[in-house]
């Protein structure tokens, strides 16, 4: 009798040979694509007899979906979905190699570690498995792996659902990363269940002055009005807001802390976002809106004052807030600063509760009895975004049972990013029995 391979057997090697596929992505154009990890990923499909289809809308630049049959196939499908582009990585800073997929110390280190190669890996082992043993799932799960997610999405999910929106034909619900982590609050193992998104604008200030000779007075030098925009934006306190998922979490902690929670004193919401450890990098960030500025550009000599100075910004906004959002930063910019648009992606919310909310709850809980399961608003974005289009619910849940002492969120897009072996394995146990109730 052949043994058949269990998910758990299989994740680790998924992972390594997914992170070991060079997907960067520049934004630009220039990285390598994800073609050579989506053939990967449709050779594990098709090695046990599904029928992926792998889809380019410009060269190397590559997805795949694929549709899998459950039990009930009366009932909507479910989206399973990840994406296969990774930010990238200056080896230069890594202690290893971030292409290697270098197993030391229980983890396996690289980028997409855990951004998201790992869940793409649970994904693809747990799959695997259960169709080698004749397990479907409890209705029709459509897989996908996208490509740009890094980068908005615009050759990845956005573009299947404009230009393939059947491949979602029925669905109402998806699952992806940024959820179902654990962290310790107060003595206490709670999973963080992603039921919302922040929206993004991803946008770009800019200056127009006086040209001229850097040794004469200019009190139209856009260099000088863009460094006043970019330091008032950069300075300015947005008010704190709380919307129902925050509340939600926030009520949560207070319960297993002790701390109290009252949602009129900032004080007393620090306290109860500090709690949270690590997670309150992420937390922290949700309680307001959000303007970022990274990149400045200006001028090409030293005695030459230019016309033209740009700055961009990452800007991320409540759920309801976007109107808001561009008022202010568009009343700080000023008189001489124009804000341009040069991404923009909504802000998401699913139902905290529900059948699938309790399934995911439910499958944690069995697997890690006693634990917490809290939802939570990601200060971030997913390709559930464009799903949402397609009136698809989008959830994060890439189930992980982490080590206390480690420093999660830190791991995204971050410097020598990493996952504990054993949390893979216990994500293909949370996942298989997932599937079993959903």
């Amino acid at each position: 009798m052949v043994s058949v391979p269990t998910a758990a057997e299989e994740v680790v090697t998924i992972t390594r040979e997914l992170i070991r596929v060079d997907t960067s992505n520049y934004g630009d154009g220039s990285g390598p694509g994800e073609r050579v990890a989506a053939e990967y990923v449709v050779g594990l499909l098709q090695d046990v007899g599904l029928d992926p289809e792998l889809f380019e809308p410009r060269p190397r630049r590559a997805s795949v979906v694929a549709r899998w049959e459950g039990r009930d196939p009366s009932r909507p499908p479910l989206v399973l979905h990840g994406h296969l582009d990774v930010v990238p990585a200056q080896a230069e800073d890594w202690q290893v190699d971030p292409f290697a997929a270098e197993e030391r110390d229980g983890m396996i280190w690289g980028r997409g570690a855990v951004d998201m190669k790992d869940m793409d890996a649970m994904i693809l082992s747990v799959v695997r498995q259960r169709v080698r043993e004749g397990r479907p799932p409890a209705r029709d799960v459509v897989l996908a792996m996208f490509a740009d997610e890094e980068s908005g999405g615009g050759l990845g999910s956005h573009w299947a659902v404009e230009h393939r929106p059947e491949l979602f034909a029925g669905a109402t619900e998806a699952i992806s990363e940024v959820g179902g982590y654990s962290v310790e609050v107060a003595g206490r193992r709670a999973y963080l269940l992603q039921t919302a998104e922040k929206g993004l604008v991803w946008l770009r200030l800019v200056a127009d002055g006086r040209a001229g000779h850097g040794s004469q007075l200019n009190p139209d030098n856009a260099v000088v009005h863009l460094a006043e925009a970019v330091a008032r934006i950069g300075a300015y306190r947005w008010p704190v807001r709380l919307v129902p998922v925050v509340r939600r979490l926030l009520e949560g902690v207070a319960d297993l802390t002790g701390l109290p929670y009252d949602p009129r004193d900032e004080d007393a919401i620090a306290a109860l976002v500090d709690a949270l450890g690590p997670a309150a990098r992420f937390v922290g960030a949700t309680l307001q809106h959000t303007a970022t500025p990274t990149g400045l550009r200006a001028g090409y000599k030293v005695n030459v004052v230019p016309g033209r100075a740009e700055a961009t910004l990452d800007a991320r906004y409540l759920p309801g807030g976007q109107d808001e959002l561009m008022g202010v930063l568009t009343e700080l910019a000023g008189p001489h600063v124009r804000v341009e648009v040069d991404h923009h992606d909504v802000a998401v919310e699913a139902p905290v509760d529900g059948p699938l909310v309790e399934a995911m709850s439910a499958a944690l809980r069995a697997e890690d009895p006693g634990a917490v399961v809290l939802p939570y608003l990601l200060s971030a974005g997913t390709d559930n975004k464009p799903l949402s289009a397609l009136g698809i619910a989008g959830y994060g849940f890439a189930p992980l049972r982490l080590p206390a002492a480690l420093d999660f969120p830190a791991m995204f897009h971050g410097v020598d990013e990493r996952v504990p072996v054993d949390s893979l394995v216990f994500g293909t146990r949370v996942l298989d029995r997932l599937l079993d109730t959903i």
